[in-house]
């Protein structure tokens, strides 16, 4: 018989004073609270969760979903929050009768679990606008992402911690669409007025970390803080950088810099003291993951206590295929803060002296870089572009342009010109520079020219960064009205002047056309929102 290690006498509790009584459940099984990673892993074996990879990682699959399901959100449409809310196909309304409804079932299968794992974490690095969270889970591997994702009391503050929010955790329940008001089985709710969060019909973890950065993106701006789906990084001298981009744009490899040291990764808070952090860890795609190209992120998934999503094993040296996409593409990876070895202890920085707009150009149109002015800005923020590469469907052979405002518009609570104002109002007053850097391709677009090389985003990067760029001569291109750098150490000049990588720059004319006039009816959602200068400084016909 194994044995079983016990809690020495005098050992603080890990169980607040109250419970979870607040969370009107009565668990029939066993509740444990505040467990850490070596007993939420062995807990995860035990109940066949999972299995461990080489090195020690936690290894769990989530099929049949392996991402977001963004159609399956809803927020509850009552109180004062119902006036906030920009309704539509991101906010979609669910009555307080049919949350009532759906509660009541999650609790109930809850109450019914043979174990229930309680993890109280706060969201945001900055005391004054932290947010308490009790997530309830019946699933330890559930609890340890949870625990990797946000920033983890002291066991002093434990028996007292105060949760502002609840999410309760409900994977194998599935939703009655009929009953409950929900699209599927699958189901996110969040409910401001009952500062309630409920999540079921889906194992895919992201959704534990996604949904509520929903809730900072509505909670931030009533409190003055821009929230901001983004990643920071700060260099030797203080000077704080922001990395706006959706997928595949390269913000969590650009801002993972060994000379400077990483605020997050994600999720931050721009308040008047400065850059937070609204995480304690890092949830990074390991598709194709390699220790020579990403070797910072590679170190955290031989690490104990890392928890890898949907990752392929070899099956005898249980060693991580990171080439393998049987499963998904979207391969993740969560872990502490704390792994990156060049990270930010605290993830409090100051004001953004640098903020850069990431896109990855399949059309091979936009420029490597550009200086954006503070109505460029706003504009690009609002429109949130990058262009994906053609798939492999029949009759496809153009790349797809993709817009999502302020660069996370699945996570937007409010209108997003609130965000953009926001946004402008602070790089004005803090002289922030602004730049725009293409990630994509360059001599043609996708299948027929080639992306542009990693080596030279990054001298490009930390040539903005270093201020090398601030009073460089610039040319400004012709459609997109942009300032581009006429040279930067370390870049070809062709590189810098797309229209010249091209053989036939009459057909890098007419794809600078298509694709202006898409930015331009993209952004005809937000003319009558927006300053006319905003509007103005967008591409030209």
């Amino acid at each position: 018989m194994a044995t079983q290690l016990r809690t020495p006498p005098g050992t603080p509790s890990r169980e607040p004073l109250q419970g979870l009584s607040r969370q009107g459940l009565q668990p029939r099984g066993e509740v444990h609270w505040n467990l850490i990673p070596p007993e939420l892993v062995e807990h995860a074996i035990r109940r066949g969760e999972g299995q461990l990879a080489a090195m020690g990682p936690f290894v769990a699959v989530t099929t049949p979903h392996t991402g977001r399901s963004p159609k399956d959100k809803f927020v509850v449409r009552s109180g004062a929050s119902a006036a906030d809310v920009e309704w539509g196909p991101v906010n979609r309304p669910m009555t307080v009768e049919h949350f009532e409804t759906l509660a009541g079932d999650v609790r109930a299968y809850l109450d019914a679990a043979p174990d229930l794992f309680v993890e109280d974490v706060y969201a945001g690095a900055e005391p004054a606008h932290r947010l308490g969270v009790r997530y309830v889970t019946p699933n330890a591997w559930h609890a340890l992402f949870v625990r990797n994702m946000f920033i983890r009391p002291t066991t002093t503050d434990l028996p007292t911690f105060n949760e502002t929010y609840t999410v309760l955790h409900a994977p194998e329940l599935h939703a009655e669409p009929d009953r409950h008001g929900t699209a599927s089985g699958t189901f996110i709710v969040i409910s401001f007025e009952h500062r309630t969060i409920l999540i079921g019909g889906t194992r895919y973890a992201g959704e534990l970390k996604k949904a509520m950065f929903t809730v900072l993106n509505y909670l931030m701006p009533k409190k003055g803080v821009l929230s901001m789906h983004c990643s920071a990084n700060v260099g030797r001298a203080g000077d704080t950088a922001l990395f706006f981009g959706l997928s595949g744009t390269g913000k969590t490899t650009l801002s993972a810099d060994p000379e400077r040291a990483l605020v997050g990764d994600d999720e931050h808070g721009w308040s008047d003291v400065g850059i937070f952090n609204f995480e304690g860890g890092c949830y990074a795609k390991v598709i194709n993951l390699s220790a020579e190209g990403e070797p910072d992120i590679y170190h955290t998934t031989e690490m104990f206590g890392t928890v890898l999503e949907n990752v392929v094993l070899d099956p005898l040296t249980r060693a991580v295929r990171f080439a393998d996409q049987s499963i998904t593409e979207n391969t993740r990876a969560s872990y502490p803060l704390s792994y990156i070895r060049n990270h930010l202890p605290g993830g409090r920085a100051g004001h953004a002296k640098h903020v850069v707009f990431l896109t990855a150009d399949a059309f091979g149109v936009l420029p490597p870089i550009a200086r954006l002015t503070p109505e460029q800005a706003m504009y690009y923020f609002l429109s949130g572009y990058t262009a994906k590469v053609a798939g492999t469907e029949r009759g496809v052979t153009e790349p797809k342009a993709t817009f999502s405002a302020c660069f996370g518009a699945v996570f937007l609570v409010w209108p997003a010109t609130k965000y953009a104002t926001m946004l402008g109002e602070r790089l004005r007053r803090h002289g922030s520079h602004v730049w725009l850097v293409n990630t994509g391709w360059s001599g043609g677009p996708f299948g027929v020219g080639k992306r542009i090389p990693l080596a030279q985003t990054r001298a490009m990067v930390r040539a903005l960064l270093s201020g090398a760029l601030d009073n460089v001569a610039t040319t400004r291109h012709p459609v997109f009205g942009l300032d581009v750098p006429n040279e930067i150490p370390g870049v070809p000049p062709g590189v810098l002047r797309p229209r010249e990588s091209w053989t036939d720059v009459a057909a890098y004319d007419r794809q600078a056309t298509q694709l202006a006039g898409m930015f331009r009816s993209n952004f005809e959602r937000f003319r009558s929102r927006v300053d006319r200068s905003v509007t103005d400084s967008g591409p030209r016909a």
